[in-house]
């Protein structure tokens, strides 16, 4: 990689939907090539930094986790709306993974032990305050939005996301090496 002026950088960005964050302490792995990585790219939103929104203009997204909940859902087309390119990232994120494991249980079932009680009516209801509004199921990525790649692993290992972050970083599309096609 050669190295970018602040003018030639691209703008990077990483989001966690509904997972565990292991593919984002994977990410941090990278070790010494993040210093390599943050010369060629600003890294615009992301768990690691304190930004609230979503930019316009990202060139390069990284999603871990699942669609599971209304407020995923709105982040993942808010992110394809911004985004120039949108790669799942980690098992949950390509296969909906541990996270849609959910997906065995009616919604009520797995809400049920948030519900309250009205003390005034005795009715029972949904404290949304305490978890949010759930999907139907547990959805991976290109389910919701349209994805340009995909990183497989649980979590990926540092390699397998530098091997795809190079290629995005030079343009290209997402193209493991055959050993980093396989979940695991």
């Amino acid at each position: 990689m050669n190295k970018a002026g602040p003018k030639d950088k691209i703008r990077f960005a990483t989001v966690w939907l509904g997972g565990c964050s292991g593919c984002h302490m994977s990410f941090l792995d990278l070790d010494e090539r993040l210093v390599e990585l943050a010369g060629a790219a600003e890294l615009v939103f992301s768990p690691f930094v304190d930004t609230k929104e979503f930019p316009e203009g990202v060139d390069v997204t990284l999603v871990e986790g699942a669609v599971t909940n209304r407020a995923n859902l709105a982040m993942a087309e808010r992110v394809r709306e911004r985004s120039r390119m949108v790669v799942s990232l980690g098992d949950c994120a390509v296969t909906g993974n541990v996270t849609s494991l959910r997906n065995l249980f009616p919604t009520e079932a797995v809400l049920a032990p948030f519900r309250a009680e009205d003390g005034r009516s005795g009715k029972a209801f949904l404290d949304y305050t305490s978890v949010p509004e759930l999907l139907p199921r547990a959805l991976p990525l290109h389910q919701v939005i349209p994805v340009d790649g995909y990183i497989p692993g649980c979590p990926p290992d540092a390699d397998r996301i530098w091997e795809a972050v190079r290629a995005l970083l030079r343009g290209e599309p997402v193209a493991l090496a055959e050993s980093m096609r396989t979940f695991g």
